[in-house]
């Protein structure tokens, strides 16, 4: 057991990998996977397909950004109170459910391709506040949070602790406003 924090050994288990070799693989992967996306939904075009559940993966996409934004407030709550334990289950149920997020998300967008947004007046340019401000912090949420795991899993905890404070309030940001973007497509779409 970590003795300070009281959780179970297997918590270090990242414990022996080199930092500057996992944060080389996490770059690697985070801007791998960035790519993949701008590619997706702004070059290829959409498969021609008649599956008709594809359609509804939006509403998928919004649940799973609103249950990850219910764990990533509930971590939050628990590290408040120091209840280590708690809070890294909270904080892996919000790494599940963003994970099969983008999963759904890429599905999506493979059947589906763009939607366009076709509200006019005032909600326009609010419409396109949020949306810009969730593609550009998106692109930082994935090396942020496989950074925050690879120093918790790897029982560096202080540098943990730096990383997620700026990690949990871009996470939360991108979760809320997922849910907002497809809110205000299906509201003035």
């Amino acid at each position: 057991m970590s003795k300070e924090y009281n959780l179970p050994e297997s918590i270090t288990l990242l414990q022996d990998v080199n930092t500057k070799k996992a944060l080389g693989i996490i770059i690697g992967v985070s801007v791998a996977a960035l790519l993949f996306l701008v590619w997706l939904i702004y070059f290829k075009a959409p498969a021609v397909s008649e599956i008709e559940w594809v359609k509804n993966l939006s509403v998928l996409n919004a649940t799973f950004n609103s249950l990850s934004t219910m764990f990533l407030i509930l971590g939050f709550l628990e590290i408040k109170k120091r209840n280590y334990v708690k809070h890294m289950n909270f904080m892996i149920s919000a790494f599940i459910t963003s994970s099969l997020f983008l999963v759904s998300y890429v599905v999506y967008h493979h059947f589906v391709g763009d939607t366009p947004f076709e509200g006019e007046g005032f909600i326009r340019p609010i419409y396109f506040f949020i949306l810009i401000s969730h593609i550009v912090l998106s692109a930082f949420v994935v090396p942020l949070v496989l950074t925050s795991f690879y120093f918790a899993f790897s029982g560096k905890f202080e540098t943990h602790r730096k990383v997620s404070k700026w990690t949990f309030p871009i996470w939360l940001y991108v979760s809320v406003t997922g849910v907002l973007v497809f809110i205000l497509l299906k509201s003035f779409g």
